[in-house]
């Protein structure tokens, strides 16, 4: 199986996996407000998408980030070198489609790539495909 799909923001949600606190009291790790607003937003956004039922194969998974930046226009299409680090903001992305079925569990995902950009929107790009068994 192997889909894709768009999907755009008014702004880029902000929060990343390194915003969640720990209570020294009841010692577990909790979700800050901006990284439970992500993961609103996200969810929000994919839930259209969202497969009949969860995949059980090995996944590759594309994931294209465009961040939005209005002025200057020149710096659209160009890396995006500055914060949010790409792997802690696609691990809120990736347990949200967890959490909404695309697969059993994250750790079926054999092939990972990122990539963080400029635009004029902000918006994620994904592609994700069902793999064989066995690489070729």
């Amino acid at each position: 199986m192997h889909n894709k799909f768009l999907i755009t923001f008014d702004s880029m949600p902000r929060g990343t996996a390194q915003m969640k606190r720990y209570n020294s009291y009841t010692r577990t790790y909790f979700k800050s407000k901006a990284l439970q607003e992500t993961h609103r937003q996200f969810a929000l956004a994919l839930k259209p998408y969202k497969p009949k039922k969860p995949s059980e194969a090995p996944i590759k998974l594309c994931i294209w980030l465009a961040f939005d930046i209005k002025s200057p226009k020149r710096l659209w299409g160009t890396w995006k070198t500055t914060k949010p680090d790409c792997d802690n903001y696609v691990k809120e992305f990736i347990d949200v489609m967890t959490e909404l079925g695309w697969w059993k569990d994250d750790a079926q995902i054999v092939d990972l790539r990122i990539r963080k950009t400029y635009a004029e929107k902000a918006s994620i790009f994904v592609v994700w495909e069902e793999l064989k068994e066995r690489p070729e």
